[in-house]
């Protein structure tokens, strides 16, 4: 054998065992965000040509504006007919612009603004059209960190300490790949709200987002070497709570930790009211079997002292309903957490409370104060999420799928 044949060997050994690796390098590429579901008409912008592949792989392009209608079994792309059930948009290296209809708040669910070029949504990526129903769902298909860049400025102010938007960065990151990793028989992985963590493309973007997201570039919160259901919100005003409480899921690292740090949080202390028949109203909506109420009182509380059910006398019985239900039903922007004590019950009630969101893992306003008493970002991480470690996105294994009480 000669020196080069040997040299050969060892490089195709090399490469054999190169293309024999798991491949990491695809499994936080790209995250599929839900940007809208049951669209009946969507208007796309570019700034050049709009490239469009339908279900059956035929390929269609549009200079620069198209609308996409849903006619019966057919979708219309600038009133030409294509059969199938999914599209997909793309712009090259652009962005895209989303004209998502808004309500015209006239209560008949027509769509308004249309053409308001302002409000358009700019992502980058691609953009997956699929019709479930009588809509469309929008599904933003977008490299994880261009995702991260624009979950972080919808999430926290930009303006607060570089630490802290590292931690909002790695939490996001870490939320995604999770949803990610076990969201296979999903059409997306996360939506672009409070349902999972709130995405605005690229709106609100800047120097030090793009500085928090790049120097933390593929770094996840982990456990057991798999990333972490990575929870977080606004503002705890207290201990932080355990996730069996909230969810009745028991994960080690979602413990409730002391949070002193977050008074200066505008959410902090709050009132609230709401009327009794809205309630009454919702409850129904979600399937409860309620007539009218005359009593609320809060029945258990968590190790937290947050409310943990409540006991509801109604005229067809009672009701044992869970503090977050009740946030649910009334609006969790009504009821910012379930903090509170109850004033009074008549045709309104009352409530006086602390804190927003959950409060399960990371506290936004917390980990802020944290960051200004300059803690770094991995000790807040650490702090918040107990037991864990931060690794390399690429490194990680899927997490377990998590197993719900009652």
């Amino acid at each position: 054998m000669t020196i080069r044949a040997f040299f050969r060997g060892i490089l195709a050994a090399a490469v054999g065992l190169l293309c024999s690796l798991p491949d990491f390098s695809d499994a936080a590429q790209s995250i599929r965000v839900l940007l809208a579901s049951d669209v009946q008409r969507l208007d796309i912008r570019a700034d050049k040509t709009i490239w469009v592949t339908d279900a059956e792989d035929r390929g269609h392009f549009f200079r620069s504006s198209l609308r996409v209608e849903v006619r019966g079994p057919a979708l219309l792309l600038n009133g030409t007919r294509v059969i199938g059930d999914q599209i997909t948009l793309r712009a090259g290296d652009r962005d895209l612009k989303l004209l998502l209809p808004r309500a015209n708040g006239n209560g008949n669910g027509a769509a308004a603004q249309l053409n308001d070029e302002k409000s358009a949504l700019q992502v980058s990526g691609l953009i997956q059209l699929l019709r479930r129903g009588k809509g469309l769902m929008v599904v933003n298909q977008v490299d994880l960190e261009e995702y991260v860049k624009g979950v972080v400025p919808a999430e926290v102010n930009s303006a607060w300490h570089p630490e802290m938007l590292k931690v909002q960065a790695v939490a996001a990151r870490t939320y995604a790949l999770y949803q990610h990793m076990l969201s296979a028989g999903r059409d997306y992985d996360v939506a672009a709200s409070i349902q999972d963590q709130v995405y605005r493309g690229r709106q609100g973007i800047d120097a030090r987002v793009i500085e928090a997201v790049e120097s933390t570039r593929g770094l996840v919160v982990t456990h057991q070497g798999a990333p972490i259901y990575a929870a977080f919100s606004s503002t705890a005003a207290g201990i932080t709570e355990d996730a069996v409480v909230v969810w009745a899921k028991d994960l080690p690292y979602l413990k409730g930790v002391e949070c002193p740090f977050d008074i200066e949080s505008p959410y902090y202390q709050w009132k609230a009211s709401f009327k009794l028949e809205t309630l009454e109203k919702n409850l129904r909506l979600l399937g409860f079997q309620v007539g009218t109420i005359a009593t609320i009182t809060p029945l258990t509380f968590s190790r937290a002292g947050r409310v943990a059910t409540l006991r509801i006398l109604h005229s067809k019985g009672e009701l044992i309903l869970r503090g977050e239900e009740l946030r649910k039903a009334v609006g969790y922007t009504v009821v910012p957490s379930t903090q509170f004590t109850i004033e009074s019950v008549g045709a309104e009630v009352v409530l006086a409370g602390y804190g927003a969101g959950h409060a399960v893992g990371l506290c936004q306003w917390g980990a802020k104060e944290l960051a200004e008493l300059g803690y770094s970002f991995s000790a807040i991480l650490r702090y918040y999420y107990p037991g864990t470690d931060l690794q390399n996105a690429s490194l990680t294994k899927a997490p377990p799928v998590p197993i719900s009480g009652s």
